[in-house]
């Protein structure tokens, strides 16, 4: 992104908070630079072969100026406080200038982010909607009403009522008939059964009549 510097870097001692602890024995390169691959803005620092400072920039990241030659910043991600000390007021205030730059950069990158997203999520919602969407919207004035039932929608939706209605009428008259005819096997076999009932009544009464006059003739 096009500043690099050369600063005593420091981080706060994560056990009182106060006190500075020296993250380099000498004055190391810091520079600002831009993650293509994470669209993100960072601040790089590295000593030898380890990456002394490795912070994402933020929108509401704050860089403040603490002495003449020194400032300091909070990484919540790294749940640090750096520090850098400058050679010269000169080279603090431009580095200052820069992380202002760069978090406003940052911030317009998120809000682009954000809209990315939202005409994506319109777009979806476009592209999928919601049934009956449509035929609430035609049903705010009279006039749309109209045009509406002139429609091929309207027609549709006539079709479609005509043809669930004479579907309800064929299963009434057949479930009707189906009624009609068990009522008709009820009967018969209730007939049935009472015929069978009056043929038992005289068969009971012939047995138990044999045994009695038998017992007389003799």
């Amino acid at each position: 992104i096009g500043l690099y510097t050369r600063a005593h870097v420091f981080q706060i001692d994560p056990a009182t908070k106060r006190n500075w602890i020296p993250a380099s024995k000498h004055a190391v390169t810091v520079s600002f630079f831009y993650d293509a691959n994470r669209h993100a803005y960072r601040i790089i620092s590295v000593g030898g072969t380890k990456a002394i400072i490795n912070t994402t920039i933020s929108h509401n990241m704050t860089f403040t100026k603490t002495s003449q030659k020194f400032g300091q910043w909070a990484d919540s991600r790294a749940n640090t406080v750096y520090g850098l000390g400058f050679a010269t007021e000169q080279q603090l205030h431009q580095f200052a200038e820069r992380f202002k730059e760069v978090r406003e950069a940052a911030r317009l990158a998120r809000e682009k982010s954000q809209d990315k997203i939202e005409l994506n999520t319109a777009a979806l919602s476009i592209a999928a909607p919601q049934p009956g969407k449509a035929l609430k919207l035609h049903r705010n004035t009279p006039a749309a009403l109209g045009s509406w039932l002139k429609s091929s929608a309207w027609v549709e939706v006539v079709s479609v009522s005509v043809c669930f209605r004479s579907i309800c009428e064929m299963n009434l008259e057949s479930e009707l008939f189906t009624l009609q005819d068990s009522n008709a096997k009820l009967v018969a076999a209730l007939h049935e059964a009472n015929a069978n009932v009056e043929q038992w009544k005289k068969q009971l009464a012939a047995i138990t009549v044999k045994p009695f006059l038998k017992k007389y003739k003799k």
